[in-house]
């Protein structure tokens, strides 16, 4: 059962988990930056309030009438109406305003100073406010000025803009970057651990190569073991078919011989079961040799092998039969021996059944190898392939070997995951087609 890619794959989870992490720290970084960024606004802003209140003391003078507030001193700003600017002088009962307040009126604030904050001014004006303390020609003063905070707050809503949209980009770039780092770099070793898989598989290599990132180390130690593993059971298991198959080919020849001098009726059972245990052997035999997709063993080249294989069959057989073949050039990913067999069982099925000719084609078309033998035999009725597929079957009692051939073929067939289909062939008689997956997608090569 094939996982959802989306909670599969380990680059998007890892793609994900870091996108989420840079997000989640851009938007702390975005915080921080914003509150340093206000917090250093403000005491700019202080700043200037304090050099403010110093410039409305130095305009205070004493003159022949007593202590007066010189205008003339100060910014023109503190004379135009809501300017955003203000400023209230109280002392010993007197209290000052600039003219920009014009009729309106600043809180009293009774707090002994230096100190800073924020209160609400004329035409909706959100003032920050320094009142300070100070004695001058023997008199107390208390000085409160005040500044708009509207323009430092529209050009500080536009510079957090301005950088929301750069961090934004810097982000989707290193987003970007990381999972082009993460393809090409940190899931390097996976991907070069699925090509080595499938170089086994094409018997390219017989192990994994032990060099590896530590996270992925032992999973690469576990495989090459499995792997070795497997390769000496199944060594082991076809030493064992072989050997045992060879120890019984003599007491079966002293049971045929026994059966053949036996009483006619007695004769006829022993030489049925005989048969059917001699083809039963070399039915388990052919098994024994199927590797089963391909190993780091020798590949199968058609162009070497089938005419070899065409030439042991017309010696077989001593038949005028006219063979018609073609097959790729190069060699194609399964293993020598187990086409030899599949081919072999495959033709000699055809020439025991044709009249004249022997059609034979390899092909390789979209990642697929196929395989298709004909004859101009008399074939088989359509009711009858499940028939000759069935393990055992056999059509034809008094040739040898017509069902057990294909038989074999079928288990090797099986072992490489791939069909076999019957068919009337255009010759006239049958047409068996074999289908094997390329594995990796290789062709002839």
């Amino acid at each position: 059962m094939r996982s959802d890619s989306k909670t599969a794959s380990i680059g998007r989870q890892l793609s994900f988990g870091l996108a989420a992490s840079l997000v989640l720290g851009a938007v702390l970084l975005g915080v921080v930056a914003t509150v340093l960024f206000e917090r250093a606004v403000r005491n700019y802003a202080l700043e200037n309030l304090e050099y403010e209140s110093r410039t409305v003391l130095t305009a205070i003078a004493n003159g022949t009438q007593g202590v007066y507030l010189d205008d003339a001193r100060l910014s023109p700003a503190y004379l135009t109406p809501f300017s955003g600017r203000y400023y209230v002088v109280e002392i010993e009962g007197e209290r000052w305003r600039s003219r920009s307040l014009w009729d309106a009126e600043l809180p009293v604030l009774t707090e002994p100073g230096p100190a800073p904050g924020l209160i609400d001014g004329p035409e909706h004006q959100r003032l920050l406010y320094l009142r300070s303390d100070f004695r001058r020609y023997g008199k107390s003063f208390s000085i409160l000025v005040a500044t708009d905070m509207a323009p430092l707050l529209a050009e500080f809503n536009e510079i957090g803009l301005l950088l929301l949209a750069l961090g934004l980009a810097v982000v989707v770039v290193l987003i970007y970057m990381q999972y082009r780092v993460m393809r090409r770099v940190a899931l390097r070793p996976l991907q070069q651990a699925q090509l080595q898989l499938q170089q086994l598989q094409r018997g390219e290599r017989e192990l994994l190569d032990s060099e590896a990132p530590l996270e992925l180390q032992p999973l690469i130690d576990e495989i090459n073991r499995l792997l070795d593993y497997m390769r000496v059971s199944l060594l082991r298991s076809r030493n064992a078919l072989g050997n045992l198959g060879h120890a019984l080919k003599t007491p079966l020849a002293v049971l045929i011989s026994v059966a053949e001098r036996a009483d006619p009726q007695l004769r006829e059972t022993l030489q049925h079961q005989l048969a059917q245990m001699q083809r039963r052997i070399t039915r388990e035999l052919g098994r024994a040799r199927t590797a089963g997709e391909v190993r780091g063993g020798e590949h199968f080249n058609p162009r070497e092998v089938v005419p070899l294989l065409l030439d042991s069959l017309e010696r077989a057989h001593r038949r005028e039969l006219t063979y018609d073949w073609q097959v790729p050039a190069g060699t194609l990913p399964l293993e020598h021996d187990d086409m030899l067999e599949l081919l072999g069982n495959l033709l000699d099925n055809s020439c025991k059944w044709a009249q004249t000719q022997v059609r034979l084609r390899i092909e390789c078309p979209h990642s697929q190898i196929l395989i298709r033998i004909e004859d101009d035999g008399p074939g088989i009725a359509e009711t009858q392939y499940d028939e000759a597929l069935a393990r055992g079957g056999r059509l034809d009692e008094q040739m040898e070997g017509h069902g057990l051939g294909l038989g074999i073929a079928q288990d090797i067939i099986a072992a490489y995951h791939g069909e076999l289909e019957l068919a009337r062939s255009s010759l006239g008689g049958l047409s068996v087609s074999v289908c094997l997956p390329l594995i990796g997608g290789r062709g002839a090569a």
